[in-house]
């Protein structure tokens, strides 16, 4: 039984621009350029040297430990390994690959037995791909060794203007529900449950097409409410159960995975296809076509841009992302990679002076993880780090509620950000 979580809002969706258009059209980059950091953990290593001719599918970077390999997303030559643009804004050491436009694809063996099932997914490449993009081999391995209870498939999606998770749902209903099943054998849970917000009907009507076939998987219809998505936030809205301040799922008995995650394991387990490719939403009132496509991974942002028709005269900023927690982005020869469900032409917003806080206490009310947003946003402001510890920043999940409803104006979530990126740079 589950209950409603505290706080969130209800930005306009503005999904209709994408989700209405018709079947995927498949990008077919120059070259690609494939980041050795896409996921949390230690970079790759490349595996590969200018010169070298790799094929779709191939291992080109890898590493030890928290760390999830990565492969060529076309075949074709190896032009240069060097940094290079990253969506984090910093320079990122990275593969690029001329496309030769064979498409000479090498294929992943299938596994035998459950412990070769965590070393394809591992050798897949796969992460969570809702923007995390932690390993997903890991978290199911951790998963299994505390015998959650309880898994769910967080198909939320609820940040305004995306809908690539949608859209996988509605084109490939079945991946999706032949890879919950996978983890339901892995992780033996009592429990598995498809989670879709009520804003998505045609995706809930292909998954319900086929559900019958899959007996152990509940289809979970909840309202729609950002930030929902989150996986707290998700766990409470399905369970009841709270993720205490500072602690995992796992904690009560849960292990949350993407949608796309989801069916991204199933090709790989079912037919050795490693993460080389994944759909992107195009949209905006900042490009001229909005639309889902399929994107090989290491395709530059502004082909993306181009392929939806390019930037209209109101175009202002593209973020990576959706509105609400995306990252504006200044150069659009960065990439797309795993974890990138959206990229977002937005017009120059109506200007909006900051103010001084009104103390209207509104940021307390929608705060989804029972912060004090006014009092972090005055400890920041005076450098006070034993008051940001008190109040709990690092629980902070930068979902932009706050800064959303004041009313000032504020760079709430802004400051939040950046204090916790000083804090972790500093430990």
């Amino acid at each position: 039984m589950g209950s409603l979580f505290f706080g969130g809002i209800h930005p306009a969706p503005k999904k209709d621009m994408s989700a209405a258009t018709a079947a995927l059209q498949t990008i077919v980059p120059h070259c690609v350029v494939i980041p050795m950091q896409q996921h949390i953990g230690a970079p790759c290593t490349p595996l590969v040297a200018v010169g070298d001719v790799v094929r779709r599918g191939q291992k080109i970077g890898d590493g030890e430990g928290l760390c999830s390999p990565v492969h060529a997303s076309v075949s074709g030559t190896v032009t240069a390994v060097e940094p290079r643009p990253h969506l984090s804004g910093k320079a990122v050491l990275s593969v690029v690959i001329e496309n030769d436009r064979l498409n000479t694809t090498v294929a992943l063996p299938l596994p035998e037995t459950e412990n070769d099932v965590l070393q394809c997914i591992r050798e897949a490449g796969i992460v969570g791909m809702g923007g995390a993009a932690f390993p997903s081999d890991v978290k199911a391995l951790s998963a299994m060794r505390q015998a959650v209870n309880t898994v769910l498939i967080n198909a939320c999606e609820c940040e305004p203007y995306i809908t690539s998770d949608d859209a996988v749902m509605r084109t490939a209903p079945q991946s999706v529900l032949e890879g919950a099943m996978l983890l339901h054998r892995l992780l033996q849970p009592t429990t598995l449950v498809i989670a879709v917000e009520d804003n998505k009907p045609e995706a809930i009507a292909a998954l319900r097409d086929v559900l019958p076939q899959y007996p152990a998987v509940e289809l979970r219809i909840l309202p729609t409410r950002y930030p929902q998505g989150g996986e707290k936030q998700l766990i409470q809205a399905v369970t009841g159960r709270e993720v205490p301040a500072g602690a995992l799922p796992m904690a009560v008995g849960c292990a949350v995975f993407n949608v796309v995650t989801t069916a991204t394991i199933y090709r790989a387990v079912s037919e050795g296809a490693p993460l080389t490719e994944r759909i992107v939403t195009v949209s905006g009132e900042g490009v001229a076509n909005p639309q889902n496509f399929m994107v090989p991974i290491g395709t530059p942002l502004q082909a993306l841009i181009e392929a939806a028709g390019g930037l209209t005269d109101g175009a202002d900023r593209v973020m990576c992302g959706g509105p609400m927690m995306g990252i504006a982005q200044k150069d659009l020869s960065a990439p797309v990679m795993k974890g990138t469900n959206a990229i977002l032409c937005l017009p120059k917003a109506a200007s909006e002076t900051a103010t001084n806080c009104l103390r209207c206490g509104r940021c307390l009310t929608v705060c989804p993880m029972l912060l004090q947003p006014l009092y972090l946003y005055r400890a920041a402001n005076h450098g006070d780090h034993d008051e940001l510890t008190r109040l709990n920043v690092s629980d902070c999940i930068e979902c932009g509620c706050c800064s959303y409803i004041c009313p000032a104006r504020l760079p709430l979530t802004e400051t939040f950000r950046r204090v916790k990126s000083e804090r972790k740079g500093g430990e």
